[in-house]
């Protein structure tokens, strides 16, 4: 009997999928625990037609990364942090304080999106990585200066 898994299924599959199995396992074990329904014409089409629309959204979402990327290339955002005598500064630059930096400049970019490969401890110019989608990434020019 072929049926369309609603969660994943260990040794079966994942959501989404079609699988075959047998007759007694689907009525006895998949249907009464909710993790499956029976492929019907009407179930395929739906899963066929929410599987076009994720891969639309997958796409949309990729070339909005990489526009985003291709912007952030040409920019570099200056980011104020207390600093102590001799101009190191306290404790470290962290993501948050870039992503807030980005925000003055009127651009989105969530916190988790931004790598920086190694801690910052001192002002002048550095260069953080950009992570806006999974297989997009690119370079952000950071200007860490003292604040007043």
């Amino acid at each position: 009997m072929k049926v369309i898994l609603i969660k994943d299924v260990k040794a079966q599959g994942k959501a989404g999928q079609v699988v075959d199995v047998s007759d007694g396992y689907a009525r006895n074990y998949l249907f009464p625990n909710g993790l499956a329904k029976p492929a019907t014409a009407t179930a395929l089409n739906s899963i066929k037609i929410s599987k076009e629309a994720e891969e639309r959204r997958r796409k949309i979402e990729h070339d909005e990364a990489v526009a985003l990327c291709k912007k952030l290339a040409g920019i570099t955002v200056a980011v104020k942090i207390k600093t102590g005598a001799n101009g190191k500064l306290f404790g470290s630059l962290n993501t948050a304080q870039v992503s807030d930096a980005l925000a003055e400049l009127g651009i989105t970019l969530d916190k988790k999106k931004i790598v920086i490969p190694e801690p910052i401890k001192a002002l002048g110019r550095y260069t953080v990585t950009v992570k806006p989608f999974a297989e997009v990434s690119g370079k952000l020019q950071v200007n860490v200066v003292a604040a007043e």
